[in-house]
């Protein structure tokens, strides 16, 4: 879905190989909508063959990619070439951002991003990598067999690696390049296979009509080979992976990967990985593999968010969609009141409705329009949305909103005037009527809680505010807007100290809390001038 540019996704998928894909193509069944951004640098594109692949073996790197491409893309999967240049919480998903400005947002992250190569600073390993220069026995191995090979020493695994590739050629060699002999079980070893060790260090590779013939040893000699074998210290493309606040760990093949259980989770909240950026020596067809149960995890996690959000949803849904008055149990709703009292109760706001065709106008609060405009959008709770302006505006920024408020004769008349004015974003908003004195939004349910004007009197104690603040998601914003009480003459009917004020519900907030706004903020406009400041507090809920 996209509205004002930013387009809102269940899944972004970073990284279009094979684990990305597999992960897309898992989503997409599920019937998800899923963004694959791939920058078009798949670790094996120099590779001729990809092998060990079951149905794929000797297909080309590129070959493999198309026809994954055009079976995600069947199910609606999007794919973009480019590159995600930053990513960061926005509530309870994620704002992303691609390198052609475009700005999206996902419930879900899951980064596909590969490793990156450490090679050896030898002349001519990096210009025939993944052709004569190789790292796998079990991807290349085959296509150089019986033919003089030599593993090129760079690192802990270089003696397995020789042992390795043994398998495939009787004249394998180890090229230690200068680093220390192996000595005691490691010696042996190479010893008992026939492997010969050549100390001295390699000064680049000979090449002949672009055929590897050989590597050029630092005493002249040119040592005879068809292949040259290197384990490279690998390492997770993690720079995306940092920006969302995950570290890379150590591996015991010497690189860096990025943790994760074994289903691709992280240790931050909705992103995810698969592939090499968290298994370091998967061949192809295990990357594919993991980003399918990624992805079908992916899955399994957001349909129970969803059903938790249902279950914590159902006094204001699903009948709140249709019937809006129902959630109500009657009119009067402030069981703690008597009726002598001065506050107005559900009946009497109903009869101020019913007095007046619109009481309000169809326009936004300004604030809200100034604080929210460009914000991702996720879950809104509209507090006292009156005939909803607010909520038929924040709908059309992209947000599912659940506006409420105590009268009934409001909700009606914002629901019809919403499916009539605003038919496109009406779907995104469910209605209903409901009093904080005794009815509570679900808890950590919402990216945004707006509560503009909202008219409730001080003597109802904090539970309400309270229950307000506990409604908002970590990382998302509560929005509380009240009249300046210094703008009200002091013969007024309408008393406003009467009523919660921003500061109010400033006092309740905790390190759990970070202040964003809290300001007296002048009302402009056309017809507004004179009318009473704005008092503003804007608080985000950091965990």
């Amino acid at each position: 879905m996209s509205e004002q540019g930013v387009t809102r996704y269940d899944v972004v998928v970073v990284g279009g190989g094979a684990a990305g894909l597999n992960a897309a193509l898992m989503l997409g069944r599920a019937r998800r909508e899923v963004l694959v951004v791939d920058s078009g640098e798949p670790r094996n594109a120099p590779a001729e063959h990809v092998h060990g692949f079951l149905s794929r073996d000797g297909a080309t790197p590129g070959d493999l990619l198309e026809a994954g491409r055009r079976e995600v893309a069947q199910y609606g999967v999007e794919i973009v070439a480019g590159e995600v240049v930053s990513a960061s919480r926005a509530g309870s998903g994620f704002a992303v951002e691609l390198a052609d400005g475009r700005q999206v947002t996902a419930r879900r992250l899951l980064l596909a991003t590969g490793l990156r190569d450490e090679l050896p600073d030898v002349a001519g390993v990096a210009e025939r990598w993944g052709r004569d220069v190789l790292h796998c026995p079990y991807c290349h191995g085959w296509e150089f067999r019986d033919e003089p090979i030599g593993v090129l020493a760079a690192g802990p695994m270089s003696v397995h690696q020789a042992l390795l590739f043994r398998q495939w050629s009787d004249r394998t060699s180890l090229l230690l390049n200068g680093s220390e002999p192996p000595t005691g079980d490691e010696a042996a070893k190479l010893a008992a296979r026939g492997i010969d060790v050549v100390p001295e260090r390699v000064e680049g590779l000979e090449v002949v009509d672009d055929e590897l013939t050989g590597v050029r040893l630092a005493d002249g000699r040119v040592q005879p080979l068809r292949a040259v074998a290197v384990a490279p210290r690998v390492v997770a493309r993690a720079e995306l992976a940092a920006e969302l606040g995950l570290e890379t760990a150590a591996h015991p093949s010497g690189g860096e990967h990025i943790p994760a259980d074994e289903h691709g989770r992280t240790a931050v909240p909705g992103v995810w990985v698969a592939g090499n950026t968290t298994d370091l020596r998967a061949t192809v067809v295990v990357a594919a593999a993991s980003g399918a149960t990624a992805g079908g995890m992916i899955n399994a996690d957001l349909v129970e968010e969803e059903t938790a959000h249902a279950v914590a949803h159902a006094p204001f849904s699903p009948e709140a969609e249709t019937r809006p008055c129902e959630v109500a149990v009657g009119n009067r709703r402030h069981g703690v009141h008597t009726e002598e009292e001065s506050q107005m109760s559900a009946e009497e706001w109903d009869e101020r409705y019913r007095g007046q065709e619109r009481l309000f106008s169809d326009d936004p609060n300004d604030v809200l329009v100034a604080e929210v405009a460009g914000t991702p959008p996720g879950q809104a709770l509209d507090v006292g949305c009156g005939e909803g302006g607010d909520a038929i505006w924040l709908a059309r920024q992209g947000w599912q909103v659940t506006a409420i408020d105590i009268s009934k004769v409001a909700v009606e008349r914002a629901a019809k005037i919403a499916a009539e004015a605003a038919a496109e974003v009406a779907a995104n908003i469910a209605w209903a009527r409901a009093d904080l004195a005794v009815e509570r939004p679900p808890a950590r349910s919402f990216d945004l809680v707006s509560a503009q004007y909202f008219a409730l009197e001080k003597d109802r104690g904090d539970g309400p505010l309270r229950a307000l603040l506990d409604a908002v998601v970590p990382g998302g914003t509560v929005l509380y807007v009240g009249h300046d009480p210094a703008g009200f003459p002091p013969d007024t009917e309408f008393d406003p100290a009467e009523y919660v004020q921003p500061g109010d519900l400033a006092a309740l907030l905790d390190d759990d809390w970070e202040v964003e706004l809290d300001e007296v903020r002048p009302r402009t406009g056309e017809g507004k001038q004179g009318h009473p400041h704005d008092v503003v507090l804007k608080a985000r809920r950091l965990r």
